[in-house]
């Protein structure tokens, strides 16, 4: 690792586990530091996350002076192991705006990218003027949504309710077989607390409290498709912006955007789940303020992982992927 000339004005941040045969003490740790001639601006002690019985250090080097790129090279010989969080930041880049706090995913819900209430001419729903009408309803009620208010309920028509029931129906014959142990685990949670049959379609406001009872995630009802910026940024709160829509009668078992099915029946499962939770939401927190390069990475991890994951169980491929386990063609 090296730094620049022009770094030396930034900091560096460092999350390394002490090895306590090698170093004996957390004083003989930092004493790397005061040998290397680095200020430390930030010291904390904490358990690792992945292993309970390390504890790692977190610390922030003033690159201002010091050999910042000596110390790590010494840590990482005598550490379990090194993570450099953060180098130099550019200060000639302008950091995009992001939300500080929950209640500010406000100021982008509704920069939806495509649908929502307009449809492209190659959607089944295109030249239906009641669908379109109903995706009008729909996209109104997530325009006008704000943080911290109950998800407004809504009364499905008795086609809508039939898609569903199309769709729940083959869903659920494949899960026990192919969806991942997890999925499956939560799934009947879902079923006794939250509505999910073949004949009624979930509320996301009895969804959203269940969640958030579950692994402190909530639901945000929105009117289309989300760029990838806005709609990471919604996980690093915990929250995840959902379609509140469902996808035309003509074709239950294909839709070219998210709908309520791909939301509820895909990703809502696994959100539930306090591990899978954490590692959606830290997907969102890395891309806070994130140049787009770190973006387009970012989504793509999340597109081959919890769109399209897969593991394996008992040496058998299982599905954890919400785009797979809402699509009866693809899980089959």
């Amino acid at each position: 690792m090296e730094f620049a000339d022009e770094d030396r004005t930034a900091k560096t941040s460092l999350i390394f586990a002490l090895d306590e045969e090698t170093f004996g003490s957390l004083s003989k740790a930092l004493r790397i530091f005061e040998e290397h001639g680095v200020n430390l601006l930030r010291i904390e002690s904490r358990l690792a996350k992945h292993n309970k019985t390390d504890h790692e250090l977190y610390v922030e080097c003033d690159n201002r002076m010091g050999g910042v790129a000596e110390a790590v090279k010494e840590l990482r010989e005598r550490s379990k192991y090194i993570h450099v969080l953060s180098t130099a930041h550019n200060s000639s880049r302008p950091v995009p705006w992001f939300p500080r706090k929950i209640g500010e995913l406000d100021q982008f819900a509704n920069r939806v990218l495509s649908y929502g209430s307009e449809l492209e001419s190659d959607h089944p729903g295109f030249r239906d003027v009641l669908y379109r009408k109903r995706r009008k309803e729909f996209a109104d009620i997530a325009i006008n949504y704000r943080h911290n208010q109950p998800i407004p309920r809504v009364t499905y028509t008795e086609q809508e309710t039939q898609t569903w029931s199309t769709v729940f129906k083959e869903l659920t014959q494949l899960y026990p077989s192919h969806a991942c142990k997890e999925f499956n685990n939560i799934f009947p949670l879902l079923i006794d607390n939250c509505g999910y049959t073949q004949n009624n379609i979930p509320q996301l406001e009895d969804v959203s409290q269940f969640l958030r009872d579950c692994s402190g995630f909530r639901l945000r009802p929105v009117a289309g498709l989300l760029s990838s910026r806005d709609f990471l940024a919604g996980l690093a709160f915990r929250v995840f912006h959902s379609t509140q829509y469902i996808r035309h009668y003509s074709v239950p078992m294909y839709t070219p955007e998210p709908d309520v099915c791909h939301e509820l029946l895909g990703h809502v499962p696994l959100l539930a789940d306090p591990d899978f939770a954490e590692f959606s939401q830290e997907i969102g927190l890395a891309s806070l303020g994130a140049p787009d390069e770190y973006i387009t990475h970012l989504a793509s991890v999340y597109w081959f992982t919890i769109e399209f994951g897969l593991c394996v169980e008992n040496n058998e491929r299982r599905a954890y992927g919400a785009g797979l386990l809402s699509s009866f063609g693809e899980l089959q």
